[in-house]
């Protein structure tokens, strides 16, 4: 498939809208919030107070974000032709959602919010320690998902025309029925579904609905520490990547023309992509430390420069080269952001 081949509505993806409130912060700020590097959490009652202190003491941006709304972004940026992907996510009535809509679609990303009037945008607290980051999120209005929203008869007309589809696996703790709504949707008309691991959490205390999606998806990505914390849960016995990647990928699927992938990043290290019982690995280009501004969104990044390929019928091996690009485009910026034109070259 070429470029001109794409239309609107080829991807539709379903996450939480959040709007990252990201700074640098020292160590000892992290030790105080009870927050790990490289660790992604959801904020409860100890963190109340951690979004105003970033904004008092460090001086703290805010980036549109959300795992998913910040993958179509990404493929958006490459895929150079406005609204081809889709997003659902529920926000709040207040100026977070407008800033947060205003900046998806002029990423070119078809912004379809469910909106609650009684709670606020949901926000992402992103502390930045040298290359490290750990992520906070305040679901608020996101964990109010409903599954209305997909029935819509708009909506559903846009869920109908879709041909992929990309959930992360954060949303399975705001609506597992939604999930599988759309995941037996992709199912019944043989088309992709894709999910993401998302976070280590996920695995552990979402375990019984994480399973009940596993099913359905074609597509899985992760990165090691999500990878080797789902091992542990489902006692596949190995810590082993590869080995990991072809348990993931031989684990019980539902659409049996189609063999499930799996690709698990590694950070600097190769990125592993497991199909038909066979593993390929692929190179990161590794940047010099003064070139690394933010991990933030790396992961975000690679999944949207993988599916801008996917969708445009490119070899598994183009998805992954893409991703890596796009990732090392990314982390040398502040949060999931970009500039200029994208020049990856499959």
């Amino acid at each position: 498939m070429q470029r001109e081949n794409l239309r609107e509505n080829m991807l539709l993806g379903m996450g939480n809208p959040l709007l990252d409130i990201s700074a640098t912060v020292d160590k000892d700020f992290l030790t105080k919030y009870n927050m790990k590097e490289n660790n992604a959490i959801l904020a409860d009652e100890s963190h109340k107070n951690l979004n105003s202190e970033m904004i008092e003491k460090y001086k703290a941006e805010f980036i549109a974000g959300g795992s998913v709304q910040n993958s179509l972004r990404v493929a958006q940026w490459l895929l150079q032709k406005p609204k081809v992907t889709t997003f659902f996510g529920c926000v709040g009535t207040d100026k977070y959602s407008q800033i947060l809509k205003d900046k998806a679609k002029a990423d070119g990303v078809n912004v379809v919010y469910q909106y609650n009037d009684k709670v606020p945008t949901g926000t992402c607290a992103v502390l930045i320690t040298g290359t490290n980051r750990s992520l906070c999120a305040n679901l608020a209005a996101a964990n109010c998902f409903t599954i209305d929203h997909i029935r819509d008869p708009e909506n559903r007309k846009l869920l109908e025309s879709a041909q992929y589809f990309y959930i992360s696996g954060f949303f399975i703790t705001v609506s597992p029925q939604s999930i599988l709504e759309v995941a037996k949707h992709a199912l019944a008309n043989d088309r992709p579904f894709i999910m993401n691991l998302s976070a280590p959490f996920i695995s552990q205390f979402y375990k019984e609905p994480l399973m009940q999606a596993m099913p359905y998806v074609d597509l899985l990505f992760g990165n090691e520490t999500e990878a080797e914390t789902f091992a542990n849960e489902q006692n596949f016995g190995t810590k082993d990547l590869k080995e990991i990647a072809l348990k993931i990928c031989n684990l019980p699927k539902q659409n049996e023309n189609r063999s499930r992938v799996c690709v698990i990043t590694t950070g600097h290290n190769p990125v592993i992509l497991a199909r038909e019982g066979k593993i390929s690995e692929f190179p990161v280009d590794v940047l010099s430390k003064d070139k690394l501004v933010d991990t933030n969104g790396a992961g975000d990044a690679f999944a949207g420069g993988f599916l801008s390929q996917y969708i445009q019928g490119q070899s598994l091996d183009v998805c992954v080269r893409c991703g890596i690009w796009a990732a090392s485009q990314i982390v040398q910026r502040s949060g999931c952001t970009f500039s200029g034109k994208a020049n990856f070259q499959p």
